[in-house]
């Protein structure tokens, strides 16, 4: 009941649309209802007069009946157009709840799902919802209508008959349930195994140039062999169901008109019944039966669109772990204090990541995280701008506990450099402006100056309007960086996250881009991850961490003359580069 008024609460928006549509369907379905009465009445007391009477009122009749069927042709327009129109609009807005839900999702969602299968959610489960949205009122509003009034009249023109026929309904309505409930479960099992198809060539399509360098092409199909035969599978059972519920129908459909035919036939004999009376009766023997085949065809789509309902439900349903505290506000003037009491972090059910973990970070301070992959370095990071929670302890920014602080003005007032740079698919000046939605072109120029990218920019043949292709292909590894650094100093954050930016670059690209961040750390509270220690010698303090937590921390000058972990990473690093 929960998922049905769910989606109910949908048509409310389009309420008008929602009662028009229904208001032509009845229109429609009483038209189809009254032409065999009208037949009827004119052959038993019309077409019996004599031929200038006929005559006299038969263009009148003509035209009368061609008026019922425009209103018919213009209530069916209508339904089938704006009656699909509300439908879209419907999954329009669902879409636009799921895209916005899965905005407000924490990392730890995204860490546990695929992106292939979220978009088969937004994508193909919403089409079929869509079309039941539509269909799904409006046939099973006018195939009730449509049976329960064509069974009253043929209540009336032989009760013994039509409760014969009642008898054959009730056992198509029995196969209808029976078959359904094992639809359902079929059905939902379509919609995961598309899911994984879609998920299979996301993950291909995304490291294209991954599977190419390897070679890996022919593993990669086999990889999507294995999930297409699956949906394949799946979809062959839902077909055979389908089989079987299609050909029963259609046989007990066929045992309808036996029972007419028999038991009318014996009621002719037994002079209960006129020819007439059951030539009339056979018509309504077609209204009756096409709203039951209309619901059985239904059925394949009601399906498809409750399965697909209720995986969106199922993400709708998901709530975000980081949310605003009711007593939120947002941070003004940031200094930039930060301070780590006590913190413990652990990625679910996972042994701890972080342990009792102390650090102060005073304003416009630098400090450098150092240690092997693994010993929390990137977790510490990210517990500041609350993409995580800490487990215990806390985490303040100028004394406020950061989730006291509105997440969006605590997400303002922090910038991540990255090692994998992401760029959106537009051109270098939307990137860069990311940081920065309304910024002005100057400030965008400027921005670039000081990531030191202005003049490789304007080297393009379209300079700052220059295409950069999906996820930046058209750029190398210290370009991306020296523009997403770009979108940072637009940015203009009061605190500074650095992870691993350098790492993965060439000496000449590290060279321009440690002068960028330099640059952009100064007067900034600086949290800086790096394995070359050549980049953060300058830092006011380093951290070295390991699986047991915090091992050292001080100057590099001081960390050198301790002679410890620090000093052995240094002159591994310096033997290295000799």
């Amino acid at each position: 009941m929960k998922t049905i008024k769910k989606f109910i609460s949908y048509y409310k928006p389009y309420r008008f649309l929602f009662y028009m549509d229904m208001f032509c369907a009845t229109v429609v379905s009483a038209i189809d209802l009254a032409f065999p009465l009208i037949f009827s009445y004119l052959t038993k007391n019309f077409f019996i007069k004599n031929s200038i009477t006929v005559m006299q009122y038969i263009w009148f009749i003509g035209f009368a009946l061609l008026g019922i069927y425009v209103i018919k042709y213009f209530c069916q327009r209508f339904i089938t157009s704006w009656g699909h129109i509300m439908g879209a609009r419907m999954e329009s807005d669902m879409r636009r709840d799921l895209f916005y839900h899965l905005q407000r999702l924490s990392f730890s969602y995204y860490d546990k799902n695929n992106t292939g299968e979220m978009m088969s959610k937004i994508v193909s489960d919403l089409f079929d919802i869509s079309e039941l949205a539509h269909h799904g009122p409006e046939n099973i509003f006018i195939s009730l209508l449509k049976i329960i009034g064509s069974f009253i009249i043929l209540f009336t023109i032989n009760q013994s008959m039509t409760l014969i026929l009642l008898c054959v309904t009730l056992l198509i309505v029995v196969f209808s349930v029976l078959q359904n409930l094992k639809m359902r479960a079929i059905f939902y099992d379509n919609r995961v195994k598309i899911a994984g198809v879609n998920s299979s060539v996301q993950n291909n399509l995304s490291g294209i140039r991954t599977v190419k360098s390897f070679a890996n092409e022919e593993m990669e199909k086999e990889k999507f062999d294995k999930s297409n035969v699956e949906f394949l599978k799946s979809k062959v059972s839902s077909y055979s169901i389908m089989g079987k519920f299609m050909a029963g129908n259609a046989f007990f459909e066929g045992l309808l008109y036996i029972v007419v035919l028999v038991a009318g036939g014996i009621f002719i004999s037994n002079g209960k019944i006129t020819a007439t009376d059951l030539a009339v009766y056979a018509l309504y023997i077609n209204i009756y039966i096409n709203p039951i085949e209309i619901l059985v065809n239904f059925t394949e789509q009601f399906q498809k669109g409750y399965a697909g309902f209720k995986r969106f439900m199922k993400v709708i349903e998901t709530q975000p772990e980081i949310i605003d505290r009711p007593n939120a506000q947002p941070i003004k003037d940031v200094e930039g204090n930060i301070q780590y009491k006590n913190v413990s972090f652990s990625y679910e059910d996972d042994i701890n990541i972080l342990r009792n973990i102390n650090i102060n970070i005073p304003a416009g301070k630098t400090i450098a995280l150092v240690g092997p992959s693994g010993s929390g370095k990137t977790t510490i990071c990210s517990l500041l701008p609350r993409f995580y929670d800490v487990c215990d302890g806390q985490i303040t920014i100028d004394g406020k506990d950061i989730r006291d602080i509105k997440l969006e003005s605590l997400r303002n007032a922090i910038g991540v450099v990255q090692q994998d740079v992401y760029m959106f698919s537009g051109s270098i000046k939307e990137n860069i402006a990311y940081g920065k939605p309304d910024a002005t072109d100057e400030e965008i120029i400027e921005a670039a100056k000081s990531a030191n990218v202005h003049e490789f920019i304007l080297s393009l043949e379209n300079g700052y309007d220059t295409f950069v292709g999906e996820r930046g292909v058209r750029l190398s590894g210290g370009q991306k960086q020296r523009i997403s650094i770009a979108r940072v100093f637009l940015k203009n954050p009061p605190i500074l996250i650095m992870d691993e930016a350098t790492s993965a670059l060439d000496n000449e690209s590290e060279r321009y881009i440690q002068n960028s961040l330099e640059k952009l750390s100064k007067n900034r509270t600086t949290i800086v991850i790096a394995h070359r220690i050549s980049t953060i010698r300058n830092s006011d303090e380093i951290i070295v961490l390991t699986d047991d937590g915090i091992k050292e921390r001080g100057t590099h000058q001081a960390l050198i003359k301790k002679d410890g972990i620090y000093a052995r990473y240094y002159n591994m690093q310096f033997e290295n580069l000799n």
